[in-house]
Order: structure tokens, then sequence, then C-alpha cells
């Protein structure tokens, strides 16, 4: 067996990973990928595929032994060594905030844990939850090496005006900025770009990562200057149920009529979006087949505010040469990028219906004044190559 590497998304209820080969090319070879499920729950299973999605493993857990995630992580572990004969030789976890000073991938050690958990509050639905599983090795594994991999870091070199709020400066020294999200998945497509439209990799590009959490990237030459996404995961566009751009009057609003910090963020985080607007759900595709018409506004309001945000990024880049759907609706609803491409109109973006259909990867024609494309994204290849090059700028290890 090669030396391996393992990543690791830690969610709410779930915790997702990715094995890597290590193959004497150097190149990484996706081996493994699967989840533990239904974590906290009654039903718990751990599934497990090869990477052409064919079965390896699925069977049900035992409650007791996956009631939190360092629980489910231990679990795992224990699986993947039996599986596999070794340890991993590095493990790659997604860090969604890496708040004002990590601009790149970190080594793990205790004092960068604790540095990160400060940021729970501004990234409450993920970052408790993509720290758990690092706590959990480092306490029964502290020889192993971890990278933490920071879903901001891909923003960090935006211009300063870009990530400033208009408030005054000793909040802006606190950290009180924009931040940006998603940052490993844009990072994955602009590396992604030069192979598939080297001409449009080269411009001005809006990459539209659209899923249960969604935001919108200006990339310039393959770099971040802008993002739709703020000082949490709550701004810009809405999502499956989170409001995105919302007045902060709404908030003084809410606790004037009596509710508390708690009950407002579970409010911002679970119950607004599509959720919220629709009265129906937060999936897409159960939207569509709904003839409710909350379901029908939830829709064409996301549609309408996505092609504002495609707007105002043209407008941070001095033009738009090109834009890119990713994430699970962004690479799978046809329908949306419909709905968001004739918001696009103006742009000259004309889609093309039977490319748009078998998504893509081009899902533009040959009238359209700009291209379209849709690029799969893959954050977990994007943080098993960071973990490696970390390795590989540590004296003795693999690589």
């Amino acid at each position: 067996m090669s030396d391996t590497i393992l990543v690791l998304n830690a969610g709410s209820s779930s915790i997702k990973f990715q094995l890597f080969g290590l193959e004497p090319s150097g190149r990484l070879a996706r081996q493994l990928k699967g989840q533990v499920e239904g974590v906290g729950g009654q039903n718990p299973r751990l599934v497990v595929a090869d990477a052409s999605d064919r079965p390896v493993f699925q069977e049900a857990c035992p409650p007791a032994r996956t009631a939190d995630l360092e629980a489910a992580q231990e679990l795992l572990g224990s699986w993947l060594v039996g599986h596999l004969g070794a340890v991993p030789v590095a493990v790659g976890h997604r860090v969604v905030h890496g708040g004002p000073d990590f601009a790149m991938p970190m080594l793990v050690d205790d004092a960068l844990i604790e540095r990160l958990a400060k940021f729970a509050p501004l990234a409450p639905l993920h970052q408790p939850n993509n720290l758990a599983p690092i706590r959990s090795i480092r306490a029964r594994r502290p020889d192993l090496p971890q990278v933490a991999c920071f879903d901001t870091a891909f923003h960090r070199g935006h211009p300063e005006i870009a990530d400033r709020f208009a408030i005054p400066d000793s909040l802006h020294q606190e950290g009180v900025r924009r931040y940006g999200f998603h940052g490993l998945s844009y990072e994955y497509v602009a590396s992604r770009l030069p192979e598939m439209a080297p001409a449009m990799a080269a411009g001005r590009v809006v990459a539209l990562h659209l899923g249960s959490g969604c935001s919108a990237c200006a990339l310039v030459d393959g770099r971040s200057v802008d993002s739709t996404m703020g000082f949490t995961a709550l701004d810009g566009l809405p999502m499956g149920t989170r409001p995105g751009q919302l007045d902060p009057g709404v908030v003084l609003y809410l606790m004037q009529k009596g509710q508390d910090a708690d009950a407002i963020q579970h409010l911002l985080y679970h119950d607004c979006g599509l959720k919220g607007l629709s009265g129906i759900s937060n999936d897409v595709r159960e939207l569509l087949t709904s003839g409710q018409p909350g379901a029908g506004l939830a829709l064409d309001y996301f549609a309408y505010r996505t092609g504002q945000a495609i707007a105002a990024l043209g407008a941070s880049m001095g033009g738009i040469d090109g834009i890119v759907f990713t994430a699970g609706i962004g690479e799978n609803s046809a329908p949306m990028r419909e709905k968001i491409a004739t918001r696009c109109a103006w742009l000259g973006l004309v889609l093309d219906p039977e490319r748009n259909a078998t998504h893509g990867p081009r899902i533009t024609g040959p009238a359209s004044r700009i291209p379209a494309f849709v690029i799969p994204t893959d954050e977990e290849q994007m943080i098993a190559r960071h973990t490696l090059a970390t390795l590989q700028a540590t004296k003795g290890q693999p690589g």
C-alpha cells in the first residue's frame, strides 16, 4: 500500500472523507471516498466507495460510537487503518474561517487550534465542527501531521477597498472586515480554467459557487479580487437556509421585538433563504417541481440576486470575460442556470439549450458574446494538494 493522505470535511451531522494515494510520480490519486452520516442520530451509517463510485463498504454504526463528531472520526479512523493496514502520512482538513492572519494552509499545532476556535462565532455552523476531528486526532495521535486548509485564504489578496466596511477603523483593526468564503472551491476552479478555457482564464471571470451555501467570486487572471460573502457566511447571495444580503436594520428590529442573539442566529442560519421565501423547502430540486407560488418566488429571487451579484463583480473587475457555474446547483441544475443566464442577457450571454441540458462543460453557443462553463468543483482534491505541499515544505516528509 502506497503512502496516503486523508482529507476530512466535517459538517454538522456528517464527516465526509476522501483518501488519496501518493504515486511515485508525485501525482495524487483518489482511492476512496465516503462519509459517516447521521452523526448524533439514531441511524448512523458508514458509507465508502472507490474513486469510480463503486461501493466498497456500507454498514450501520452503533449510535454510541457516533454520538458526536469526535466519536465518529475515531470510528472512521479505525475502519481506515483496518482497511489500509497503515495510518495515513497526513490528514488535511477544510476549515471555513482562517481570519485575517492565515493566507495559506498551516500545519496544525495546539496554538493554531486555539486561534481558530476564536472564529467560531463568525462561522457557527462550520468552525466548531471543522475543529472537532482536528482536536480528536491531535489528542490520540499527536505525531500525525495535520494541515488546516482555509476557505478564506484564497481571498486574502483582495485590494483593501474590497474588504473594508464603512465602519470606524478601530473595528477594522479588530478584524471586522470582508473575508469571503468557498475559497477552496474557487481555487480549484481557477486551477482548471487554463486547460478548459485559456483565453477566459487570463481574463475577468465571475465564478458562481451555488449549493446549499452560495457565493460569487471575481477572478482576474485566476486570482480572487472580490467576493459576495463578507464577515460571516451569511452575506451575499441567498442560500438554502441563509438570507444573503440583508439590511442590518432587520437585526436591530428583531432585537427591539425581544429576540436574543441565539434566536436571531438560528433564524438567519436555519430559517431564511430559499426555505424562508418558499415556505416549502431549501432544496432547489423540490422547488422546481412544486406548483406552489412560494417556490416560484424563491427561485426567481435566487436568480434575480445572482444576476445582480454578477453585475456588481463585473464592476469590480471593469468587465466580464466569462462566467463559471460550480457546486451542487451550479453543476446540476440546468433550469437554474437558464434563469440566471436570462438575467445576464445584457452581457450578450446566450445559452445553448442542448449544451446546458447536458451540463456542458461549455454551455453557451456561438452567438454568445461571452462564454459560460460548468466546472465541477473538487475541494477535497485542493485540500490534498495543499496538504502534500505543506508536507514537502516540512523536512523529512514524503514527496
